[in-house]
């Protein structure tokens, strides 16, 4: 069973009340315009007279069902069914008059009704040659109004599951895409726990023992004491500072410090030279002060170096990569671009998306995408400045 909920949302994702509503209007509009204006046309060459009060009524209740397809799709289709095959069984002129019927049918199979689409079209398969000719108003039908009706509905059938089939197929696709890049995320988060799990122990070690020591040593050496208080408060806002950074990032704990050093640029130099084990080219250049930086900033830059410098040795045709690292007043830019003539990232990866939750983490924003004149550049933006 559909909900409300899940009909609603095949009119489009994002849609406003009031937009569902115009786009409602607009197609009553047009069945009315198609079924009773082309009818009436039509019925002027027909010798059957005009539609009548009463042809015009079965039109429009059929018409007057559409709308609430969305929310009572059995309803709504057996509405438009029955009222269709009252003014077609009833001699009433021939004409576009399946507009309404067609609607909430193929509405029917788009929220994955089969059974309800099936019966309704099994059922007028039955009735609508018969039901005429059984109220004597319609003469008996031929094995041509059989073949004609069976290939009509046949063609019907087809191309309303051809359109289900590719929305849904839209949706599995949207759907897996935004689980690859929640699941990329949680992962990365859980990176970032790991990495700061060390900073933040540490943090609280050195609190720990220099308050010991002040405590220990006010009254014989104060000046002694006033250093290691001194040194908690540099400490401790450190310890804040990366705190406050990752606090909206981080929505679990980690299950487990890192028994490595906490990859900082540093360790820049190794990264490099494993990169260009792999058969990377790689040039750095470093404008400014990076020895001073924020563990989790400096974490943060590692970490998006290495990546890229990863993604230019799994994709590049010509893994040729410049990094580039500009310490500008309260910001730290970082940039690797790749040279290669047709550097590309793989679709659907995780990389660029973990370097986005990486930046974001800290404060920061990250660009990545083609370069205009060929290769593909990554440049973020961290800002280093701490507060009280």
């Amino acid at each position: 069973m559909t909900s409300p909920a899940s009909s609603d949302a095949l009119l489009g994702s994002g849609w406003s009340r009031r937009t569902v509503i115009a786009v409602e209007a607009a197609l009553i509009m047009l069945a009315l315009a198609i079924e009773l204006g082309g009818t009436a046309g039509a019925a002027q060459h027909q010798g059957r007279g005009d539609l009548g009060a009463a042809g015009i009524a079965w039109l429009v209740a059929g018409i007057a069902a559409m709308p609430w397809r969305r929310r009572f799709p059995a309803s709504a289709l057996t509405v438009a069914f029955v009222t269709t095959l009252l003014y077609w069984s009833l001699g009433y002129p021939r004409g576009p008059v399946f507009v309404a019927l067609i609607v909430t049918f193929g509405y029917a199979v788009l929220i994955g009704r089969r059974l309800l689409a099936i019966t309704s079209i099994v059922l007028g398969f039955l009735l609508f040659p018969w039901l005429g000719w059984l109220l004597g108003r319609e003469k008996i039908p031929g094995p041509g109004a059989f073949i004609g009706l069976a290939a009509w509905l046949i063609v019907l059938v087809s191309v309303m599951e051809v359109i289900r089939s590719r929305r849904e197929r839209a949706r599995e696709t949207e759907r897996t895409r935004a689980e690859a890049l929640a699941r990329a995320a949680a992962d990365e988060r859980v990176r970032i726990a790991q990495e700061l799990h060390d900073v933040v122990a540490h943090t609280m070690s050195v609190i720990n023992v220099q308050a010991g020591v002040a405590l220990h040593l006010m009254d014989d050496d104060p000046n002694q004491a006033r250093d290691a208080l001194a040194t908690i408060k540099d400490v401790s806002k450190d310890g804040l500072v990366e705190l406050r950074s990752i606090l909206g990032a981080l929505r679990a704990v980690d299950e487990g410090a890192p028994r490595s050093p906490t990859p900082t640029l540093r360790r820049l130099p190794d990264l490099v030279a494993r990169a260009e084990a792999t058969g990377v080219d790689v040039q750095v250049e470093i404008d400014g002060d990076v020895d001073t930086l924020p563990v989790n900033v400096d974490v943060a830059a590692y970490r998006i170096i290495q990546e890229s410098l990863t993604n230019v040795a799994r994709h590049s045709d010509r893994p040729e990569a410049v990094v580039r690292i500009h310490r500008d007043g309260d910001a730290l830019g970082v940039e690797v671009v790749d040279a290669g003539s047709r550097a590309t990232v793989a679709p659907g990866g995780s990389g660029i998306a973990g370097m986005r939750e990486r930046a974001a983490s800290v404060g920061g924003r990250l660009d990545a995408g083609p370069e205009n004149g060929g290769g593909f550049a990554v440049r973020a933006r961290l800002p280093v400045a701490t507060g009280d």
